[in-house]
């Protein structure tokens, strides 16, 4: 995805007819949030003075009487939204107080941008490089309710386990098998396949996609790693795409950790690794062919494991995903290979360049910007 300049993004709106600009932002909980304004509202005024909300109806922003804020809009995050009409741009802005004109500390894109600032102050290394691996359900149908009487959910899938009468197809995925089986098993594999189309065309580099253990049209798309601040902001791009895909379907695309009791959850397994003047320093000749600043990373993540979870598993369903028996880490523990262990060293590949550590315990609820950040301060 080409990165625009301010005079770039208006030439790029009058090629492509755009007649609506959203702007886009994140709340500390990790939900996008968004304000649209016609096109030609935008100026070159815009990205060097901002445009003004009500910060007070944030959750946990502003106070009612401190409420006025202000959006910049990031050219350099545009792109054409493919779903919306009429046709849309849509840019991720990063957040100020009008009065000191100086970011604003809940931004938490700034705190991202902070915390790869700070890696380079302490000369340990100059990238941090995340690969999230996030998981989740694809449902045909979503009930839930609650009353002074009654209180109820009910989910339903072609694909369930549950649903044991023939069908019309014939075909089902066994309890715990969905690991891998082609279509018409894999029900759900067009939907994934457009996913990564639309992925694809907006910059979003995939490097596979697969049905996941959970019957229910569970699903994973893995997307090459990047630097944090990039990587975060692709993963709301990310989960957009895959609930608007669905959304089109009448399906429900939900990313919450443990939807199914007696199912495998939806992880968000963060492949991570710390990068200096184009090399990789996790790569060396200690345990599993990592070196020793890697080693001293991994302690650092599992020593503050306990205070990192607020980042990486921030729901109350979090916790009913790290349980035994469903390939989920409970043990603050590292290994290579080994899949139970909080974090896993990956051996596919001897190069230095693909030595990394897969951090198993984070979910897809997480604020990327937060849950990257608090791994890269944990490591260091």
């Amino acid at each position: 995805m080409p990165k625009y300049s301010p005079a770039e993004v208006l030439s790029l709106i009058e090629q492509e007819g755009v007649q609506y600009v959203d702007l886009r932002f994140s709340d500390l909980f990790g939900q996008w949030q968004h304000l649209t304004i016609p096109a030609y509202e935008l100026s070159l005024d815009t990205f060097e003075e901002g445009r003004g909300f009500d910060g007070s109806s944030i959750r946990g922003w502003q106070s009612i009487h401190e409420s006025d804020m202000l959006a910049f809009p990031d050219p350099a995050t545009a792109f054409i939204d493919p779903f919306m009409e009429p046709k849309t741009l849509v840019m991720i802005c990063d957040i100020y107080d009008p009065i000191t004109r100086e970011r604003y500390g809940r931004d938490t894109r700034y705190i991202a941008q902070k915390a790869e600032q700070y890696l380079k102050q302490t000369g340990i290394g100059d990238t941090a490089y995340y690969g999230p691996e996030a998981e989740f359900f694809i449902f045909d149908s979503v009930e839930f309710g609650t009353s002074a009487n009654y209180a109820f959910w009910r989910i339903d899938s072609e694909e369930g386990w549950w649903n044991r009468e023939i069908t019309s197809s014939g075909y089902k995925i066994p309890h715990k098998r969905g690991y891998f089986p082609v279509p018409p098993l894999d029900k759900v594999h067009g939907l994934r396949n457009e996913m990564v189309s639309i992925m694809s065309q907006l910059g979003i580099v995939v490097e596979l996609h697969h049905h996941e253990v959970a019957t229910a049209g569970q699903g994973e798309i893995d997307i090459r790693y990047d630097s944090l601040v990039n990587q975060a902001d692709k993963l709301f791009l990310y989960k957009y795409i895959v609930r608007m895909v669905a959304h089109k379907y009448g399906k429900f695309a939900t990313f919450m950790p443990k939807v199914l009791p007696n199912d495998n959850g939806s992880g968000m397994h963060t492949h991570f690794s710390i990068w200096k003047e184009g090399q990789n320093l996790f790569a060396g000749s200690e345990y599993a062919g990592v070196s020793e600043i890697c080693l001293y990373a991994i302690g650092g993540v599992l020593k503050h494991g306990p205070a990192l979870t607020a980042f990486t598993n921030p729901t109350i369903n979090s916790y009913h995903r790290l349980v035994p028996g469903f390939e989920a880490p409970v043990r603050l523990a590292y290994s290579a290979r080994n899949r139970s262990a909080a974090i896993r060293i990956p051996t596919y590949s001897p190069s230095p360049k693909a030595k990394r550590i897969e951090i198993r315990f984070p979910d897809p609820t997480s604020n990327p910007y937060l849950a990257f950040s608090a791994i890269l301060m944990a490591a260091i």
